[in-house]
């Protein structure tokens, strides 16, 4: 996974996580104002088809589970669904790194991708997490991806990305981490320091007054797998 050539000089703790303490930055990337429109018109049946003729039966029933999983948790509490679509990703997708299963370097799946391969790197994690959370009517701006540097053993760091769910603007994030299998406040994460976050409609940065890059250059990626995603049909 590449990380953006974006720094954090802010140090892990509530105030870095906090969503009115980030830059907000309007993001130009091209049909992003559809997306909404796109979810509520999601083709599910459409999406079933395509695992099984990219994937093949195993795909296309990890994508029935899912198809299930949304029949069973919309309209459930907030959070009976982060914890039930944390699970479903974590137990039934392989982590494993984008050169083995993609043979490329940097690559961002689509959810029908992650779940037809069944194995992906965190970010995929992170966007198959995101969009189904959508999908079951989580408010887009209470999600957003975001760039962490975790660290591991000894004082080394590595690029690593989490899903966040913010109940309001001023609280410190939930965070789904396919890594750690139980969802705690970021507080209880003092191994991520965020760098920064974004969503469908903006990006957030971490201790800096302004964006050091181009954001729409920064999460080209981003606008392809949405792209992609609404050719699969969701």
């Amino acid at each position: 996974m590449a990380i953006p050539p974006t720094r954090c000089n802010a140090r892990p703790g509530r105030g870095s996580w906090l969503a009115s303490g980030l830059l907000a930055l309007a993001l130009a990337l091209g049909g992003l104002a559809g997306l909404g429109w796109a979810l509520a018109a999601a083709n599910l049946d459409r999406m079933q088809q395509l695992a099984r003729e990219r994937y093949g039966p195993t795909a296309e029933e990890t994508v029935i589970a899912w198809r299930r999983l949304l029949a069973e948790q919309r309209g459930q509490p907030v959070e009976q669904q982060l914890a039930a679509v944390n699970t479903f990703f974590n137990r039934r997708i392989l982590y494993e790194l984008d050169p083995v299963v993609w043979n490329q370097n940097d690559y961002w799946a689509t959810p029908l991708e992650f779940m037809g391969r069944a194995a992906g790197d965190c970010e995929d994690f992170a966007i198959a997490k995101y969009m189904t959370l959508l999908e079951l009517g989580v408010p887009n701006e209470r999600l957003r991806m975001i760039y962490v540097r975790a660290r591991t053993a000894g004082a080394k760091t590595e690029a690593h990305m989490v899903l966040g769910y913010y109940e309001n603007p001023s609280d410190e994030p939930l965070i789904l981490d396919n890594l750690v299998t139980s969802i705690r406040p970021a507080s209880r994460r003092p191994d991520l320091t965020p760098v920064f976050s974004f969503n469908s409609q903006g990006l957030w940065v971490a201790g800096q007054s302004q964006s050091s890059a181009d954001p729409t250059a920064r999460l080209s990626r981003w606008r392809e797998v949405l792209d992609r995603m609404k050719q699969e049909g969701l």
